[in-house]
């Protein structure tokens, strides 16, 4: 089993382990503290969440390969329960309820319930007869990753549920349509969209931009995906050059004869093309017209809540990390300090950096969190350009080894569990690093291997160790 483990993988885990005290080391230091292995420092304590890390990894590639596939829904419906118990839990920490309190310790079980989401999911989707084109079975496996998401958002914890959404790419892998996928990258477009251009004049008319600019994207939306799955490219030309017509002779008359909310005109020709679809659908009885027509409904509904939503559902503090992000409004004092400081200290690496423990933002503590949440700030201020691509260039390296593993799996269930593990990490990395250079929401979540803390890390661990120990099964003969 031990010539089975992919010890690539445990190398680049290992490599990522040590820069990532090295970072906690440089995030933690304070000017004239002599001994940075003392259990009374950030980076002391580190070295004691890393080494039982490593133990943990070594207990999991020692037990059989098939107790995780036999556990997997008695460690998910574990979980589960521990997560509603956390829901009243009465430790508040920082505004959220998501931190159990034992004594010294505090452990975050929306960390530990990653890797029992991903196995139960495994377990379902690679169970014999698993069509995920048939809505009931994609029904119930979306189910087994939103129950854990909504008890997560009932803990105040919005960062560590979205990371649940990373599951669609396994999804995605596993057959679903594209369509699904395209329909929420679909929906981020209409918010960025509509929410920063809402108060913007198109030309000088009384038109919004932001409206304008969704409800014209909805409808060549909907005249695309007739082209791409009804395979009808006449009836696509037809949809596009009727509402391309109708909108541009509306501009052309509140231009020069009367000005007026060409909106108006819109929504109608909207509500027009979704008429159409539906004939369409009834009148040849191709399922595709009638998804397609859902999906420009969905689309105006979603896009007409995403206002309400913004200002009357979203806390306040949720609300001014979009607005600041999106450019709306500039609060470099309050919501928007954290990312407004980490670029600076980014900036201020350069090319080559300042050198291990000579940074001067995060060593004054400048940036809030810079040991947790913003770590990778210090990876560019004490490493600079070069280094930061370096720690991004292990952690691609992490994912497509990982993908090369899932691939490779004999059966559907490690397969699945591969695309999981890999899919939590990109959307980590992703958001993560994003966030601390300004280009994603600050949702506060944290960088693996890096951040500090032994939750997060014993929870990659956890996640990555198992997909070791059912790689290193694959060929072994079970008696």
């Amino acid at each position: 089993m031990f010539r089975s483990l992919d010890w690539w993988t445990i190398l680049i885990y290992m490599a990522l382990l040590i820069f990532g005290w090295l970072s906690v080391c440089g995030a933690s230091y304070t000017y004239g503290d002599t001994d940075i292995f003392s259990l009374s420092t950030r980076s002391g304590m580190q070295i004691v969440w890393i080494a039982t890390s490593v133990f943990l990894g070594m207990v999991l590639v020692l037990l059989d390969d098939r107790f995780y596939d036999m556990f997997s829904y008695i460690i998910y419906v574990a979980f589960l329960v521990l997560l509603f118990a956390t829901i009243f839990n009465p430790h508040d920490i920082k505004g959220s309820r998501s931190w159990l309190v034992l004594g010294p310790i505090r452990l975050q079980p929306a960390e530990f319930a990653k890797f029992a989401t991903a196995l139960a999911v495994s377990k379902f989707m690679g169970r014999y007869g698993f069509d995920i084109h048939q809505w009931k079975d994609f029904a119930i496996a979306i189910g087994i990753v939103l129950l854990p998401m909504l008890f997560i958002i009932a803990q105040k914890e919005t960062g560590s549920a979205l990371v649940y959404l990373s599951f669609f790419l396994m999804f995605y892998r596993e057959g679903m349509p594209g369509s699904v996928l395209f329909t929420g990258v679909a929906m981020v477009i209409y918010f960025v969209l509509g929410i920063k251009y809402e108060d913007t004049a198109l030309w000088s008319l009384p038109v919004s931009a932001g409206k304008f600019m969704v409800l014209l994207l909805v409808q060549v939306f909907s005249a695309s995906m007739v082209y791409l799955y009804c395979k009808d490219k006449r009836q696509a030309r037809f949809i596009l050059l009727v509402c391309l017509g109708v909108t541009a002779l509306s501009l052309l008359f509140a231009q020069f004869v009367l000005p007026f909310d060409v909106i108006w005109v819109q929504l109608i020709v909207s509500f027009v093309l979704i008429g159409y679809l539906t004939y369409c659908w009834l009148a040849s009885q191709m399922r595709s017209y009638l998804y397609i027509a859902l999906f420009a409904v969905g689309s105006i509904v979603f896009f007409y809540s995403a206002d309400y939503v913004l200002n009357n559902v979203m806390k306040p503090h949720q609300r001014v990390r979009i607005t600041v992000l999106l450019g709306l409004e500039e609060d470099v004092a309050g919501a928007g300090y954290n990312v407004h400081q980490s670029e600076i200290a980014i900036g201020a690496g350069g090319l080559r950096g300042k050198g291990f423990l000579n940074g001067t933002q995060t060593k004054l503590k400048f940036v809030p969190e810079q040991d947790t949440d913003f770590i990778f700030c210090t990876v560019g201020e004490e490493e600079g350009f070069i280094g930061s691509a370096g720690v991004l260039v292990l952690f691609l390296a992490l994912i497509l080894r990982l993908i090369k593993l899932a691939e490779r799996q004999p059966f559907a269930f490690g397969r699945i569990y591969g695309y999981c593990v890999a899919s939590i990490f990109l959307f980590h990395v992703f958001i993560n690093v994003g966030m601390v250079l300004g280009l994603t929401p600050v949702i506060g979540i944290p960088l693996p291997f890096f951040s500090y803390g032994g939750s997060s890390l014993w929870g990659f661990t956890l996640l990555l160790f198992i997909f070791l120990r059912i790689d290193a099964g694959r060929n072994l003969v079970h008696t």
